[in-house]
């Protein structure tokens, strides 16, 4: 796996003080994109155990409310592969930092067994999860007013309460 960019101190990609991962991958191309170049899973620099170990350390601070997730799309099935190693890392290092992950695809349509990204992770990737934030960018649905969302098809969903109950919850800000 590849990735574009790690911010640490991200204010804009989930609640909290965050540290973000953009994972490089993308199939669903949206147009109006706000990182196109993130489509190119070779784009940017090779994902390493070095990788993982700087975003374990940023994690550690205290400041440091969680991790997020996206690109590119970490849901792409490659990415998923990578991806898994670290949020095991986090749930067991730093149980009390919280995960939220951006995907392009729909969770009930594209996640679930079965679906066109389900692996053979993709179960235990999303029981790490605490926000999902789901669907394609849909540029005729664009609204800057949403929080932690770009159009209004997009879903922020609250993944434990989705996993206990079998039907989407959505996440309240």
């Amino acid at each position: 796996m590849h990735y574009g960019n790690i911010k640490n101190y991200d204010i804009a990609d989930g609640e909290g003080v965050r540290v973000t991962l953009f994972c490089s991958g993308c199939t669903n191309r949206c147009e109006g994109c706000f990182q196109p170049e993130t489509w190119d899973f070779c784009y940017g620099k090779e994902y390493t155990k070095e990788t993982e170990d700087q975003l374990i350390q940023m994690l550690t601070n205290p400041n440091i409310q969680g991790l997020t997730l996206l690109g590119g799309d970490p849901f792409e099935p490659s990415n998923q592969r990578t991806l898994i190693t670290l949020l095991r890392r986090v749930k067991q290092e730093l149980p009390t930092k919280d995960v939220w992950a951006y995907t392009g695809f729909v969770y009930e349509q594209d996640l679930l067994e079965g679906q066109r990204k389900h692996t053979e992770v993709t179960d235990e990737m999303l029981s790490y999860i605490d926000v999902l934030v789901d669907g394609p960018f849909v540029i005729d649905e664009k609204d800057i007013s949403l929080y932690f969302r770009g159009s209004t098809n997009q879903r922020v969903i609250d993944m434990p309460k989705t996993l206990k109950s079998g039907n989407v919850v959505i996440y309240h800000e």
